[in-house]
């Protein structure tokens, strides 16, 4: 069940008291050293396009190209992706080249509509992947929940398959409880599927919520944590497999002013090993224009099928188990709105290395950035 683990002395460790369990001691725990970054101009300009709002990242080796996806909602330019060329020189990133755009197509086969006009046709991209196993890539989409006096949009999130133009092909069967609803019941608007990853034979799905689902509890604050759920999906048969229970950090940062807009969520996720997955926790505060972004690796081997728990209020169930393995903060830097990570080449001393890229939301005030990272295992 997930309760405090009190602190044990062992021979060759020492666990400290903890609501969150760590992560097994029979993995190694690797190490992320940042190595460079570098910054995409606002508004490049790319074959009639806008580059921003990039939200999810995903390497081809054999082609060593990446595929990048921007959450527009049509509201300007089209909903698309992006392939690029991100170009290492001694081991840095140097240059970033894009080479394409492609617009994502709906199941009719149509662009998806403007989110501001139109907005039941709309769809709101997250993150992306490649499948090098059929040469074909997914999406999320956040989907939409809306209810105000003059509007209700309640717009289920999504799980796509597509070909590498963007044309629609399938998609996941979603459990009932990531479908929208008028109560408060189900997701949060703008709180869904922020991250997707295969595992290492695109066999399966992982994805979360970034949020708390309402049934699941209140959302992390300055002083709390939060539970939110981690989705286990078959690739083959499109459905659920398993759902997991993570427990969130509170928000970093208390707002200025105080009660304003704060929140903390999973951004990405990264399938790491057997079991693991590299979790991207981010936190945002009014007032504070940098954003908290920590990585945590965590261990599914002994958390709780909770696919069949309505409710993880006052339930008794084993969490997902986590080790904080980089706090960007650390790092002396400015780290804008980090949203997409993807392992991409190795370095010339055989050390595979990761990269970030963060969503400037189409703001002047935003950044988009490229971070690259040394994993030393």
């Amino acid at each position: 069940m997930r309760k405090l683990l009190f602190g044990f002395l062992f021979i060759s460790f020492f666990l400290s008291c903890s609501n969150v369990k760590q992560v097994s001691q029979a993995h190694s725990t690797p190490r992320l050293n940042f190595v460079n970054s570098i910054e995409i101009p606002y508004n490049q300009d790319f074959k009639n396009t806008k580059i921003g709002g990039l939200s999810g990242i995903d390497y081809d080796k054999k082609q060593d190209i990446y595929y990048l996806i921007s959450d527009e909602r049509s509201q300007v330019d089209p909903s698309r992706f992006y392939t690029a060329k991100i170009h290492l020189n001694n081991n840095q990133i140097k240059t970033i080249d894009f080479l394409d755009t492609n617009t994502l197509k709906n199941e009719e086969g149509t662009s998806f509509g403007n989110w501001l006009s139109t907005p039941e046709t709309s769809a709101d991209p997250e993150d992306i992947r490649y499948n090098p196993k059929n040469k074909s890539l997914i999406w999320s989409s956040e989907g939409a929940r809306v209810l105000t006096s003059d509007k209700t949009v309640l717009q289920n999130p999504s799980i796509n398959f597509m070909d590498l133009k963007g044309n629609f092909q399938n998609k996941i069967k979603l459990p009932s409880n990531l479908e929208m609803q008028k109560e408060d019941k189900g997701p949060r608007n703008n709180g869904t599927l922020e991250g997707i990853t295969f595992d290492n034979k695109y066999k399966t799905i992982y994805t979360s919520v970034e949020e708390p689902l309402f049934e699941d509890g209140d959302k992390a604050s300055t002083d709390k944590s939060a539970l939110i759920r981690l989705y286990q999906f078959n690739v083959k048969t499109k459905k659920n497999a398993a759902q997991y229970a993570y427990e969130l950090d509170p928000i970093a940062k208390e707002p200025n002013p105080k009660g304003s807009f704060a929140v903390n969520g999973i951004a990405a996720l990264q399938y790491y090993k057997k079991n693991q997955l590299l979790v991207v926790e981010r936190s945002y505060s009014t007032g504070t224009q940098a954003c908290t972004v920590k990585v945590y690796l965590c261990d599914l081997t002994k958390a709780t099928d909770v696919k069949n728990i309505s409710s993880l209020k006052n339930q008794s169930f084993e969490s997902v188990s986590k080790k904080l393995i980089l706090n960007m903060d650390d790092l002396g830097i400015f780290i804008d709105n980090i949203e997409g990570l993807t392992f991409g080449p190795k370095l010339a001393n055989g050390h595979q290395t990761l990269i970030f890229v963060s969503d400037n939301n189409f703001s002047d005030k935003q950044k988009t950035q490229i971070l690259l990272f040394e994993v030393i295992d």
